[in-house]
């Protein structure tokens, strides 16, 4: 099969569309043949060298795609030769063929086109997971998301709003806020020219937001405490602001607030906090609403795999509203 490969470390200029072996259907795994896959941070992360697949992942990259199954490993049930599904990956997406755990497999929703579906896995399972599973969002609560107009942020917006809560959000430029607005963000804040502290305080009252999503972490460390109602429970799953900074401990215990950091990539597939669990959870909570049309993938662009460079250029420039898909055709 063909695969995009990282010739060494470094810019988009080191991805190469090539022959690599196929994978093989491991216990407990499918065979999925490559509708789309979608183009994340981590993914940017891992071509420079800073961000390793988990042992025993594929090197390729790639952490969502859809496809038709090909092939059922031993021990696997519910699903056959022939299904249309989307998959949450380790790795591997950026392909023809990939091998995924059976546990990580989502049925292609009714009313989605089988590639626009690979948008779906990692927003729908990062979103749920942390901001519902984790943070408990609740009705009547608000809710405050970095990057509002990036496939996490999309995403996060529809669900929150779906949820009832008052949804605020962060993006870089007016059109940005605008789709943003119309997914159903209440409050949009242009962070180039804005303090989202100051906005949050003035919408609210001076209350704070209950649930903050951000994807900047220690650049907007202590700015998201100070963003927090008391009670607020702050999420962090990205670090394009950097690694390092100083939490105020006191400001945190005064709020009786909270900040948890997580990582999806590295879950094991099945067993208690698992991908698996979390798939299940967004197929019961949330698919149900995907295919009604009530919340949708938002796509930008779609590009074939062997411009896997330039689809990493636009990421990494923020030229996107959602997700940047790639196609295994020529």
């Amino acid at each position: 099969m063909r695969a995009v490969v990282i010739s060494e470390p470094g810019g988009p200029e080191v991805l190469d569309w090539r022959e690599v072996p196929d994978p093989v259907c491991g216990p407990g795994e499918v065979i999925v043949d490559v509708a789309a896959t979608a183009v994340n941070r981590a993914d940017l992360l891992q071509r420079q060298g800073f961000y390793p697949p988990p042992k025993g992942a594929s090197d390729i990259l790639g952490l969502e795609c859809s496809g038709t199954i090909s092939e059922v490993g031993e021990g696997v049930t519910g699903w056959s030769d022939g299904d249309e599904v989307c998959a949450l990956l380790a790795g591997g997406g950026y392909a023809e063929r990939v091998a995924v755990p059976a546990a990580q497999l989502l049925p292609r929703p009714a009313g989605v086109e089988l590639a626009t579906a690979a948008a779906l896995p990692e927003v729908t399972c990062t979103v749920w997971s942390n901001v519902f599973m984790l943070a408990g969002l609740r009705h009547g609560e608000n809710f405050l998301v970095h990057g509002g107009s990036s496939g996490i942020g999309t995403m996060a917006i529809q669900l929150a709003a779906r949820a009832g809560a008052r949804v605020f959000t962060t993006a870089g430029t007016q059109a940005k806020l605008d789709v943003c607005r119309e997914l159903g963000a209440d409050v949009g804040i242009n962070y180039r020219d804005e303090d989202f502290v100051e906005r949050v305080r003035e919408e609210t009252g001076g209350r704070g937001v209950d649930v903050v999503l951000d994807n900047m972490g220690a650049k907007y460390l202590a700015r998201n405490v100070d963003a927090l109602a008391v009670g607020g429970r702050l999420v962090v799953i990205g670090m394009q602001g950097g690694t390092k900074a100083e939490l105020d401990l006191g400001k945190l215990l005064a709020k009786r607030g909270s900040v948890h950091a997580t990582a999806l990539r590295s879950r094991p597939p099945t067993g208690r906090g698992g991908k698996g669990e979390i798939v299940a959870a967004v197929r019961h909570d949330v698919w149900p609403d995907v295919e009604r049309g009530v919340v949708r993938p938002i796509v930008d662009r779609r590009l074939p795999m062997a411009r896997a460079a330039e689809a990493h250029r636009v990421v990494e420039a923020s030229e996107h509203i959602g997700k940047v898909l790639l196609l295994p055709e020529d």
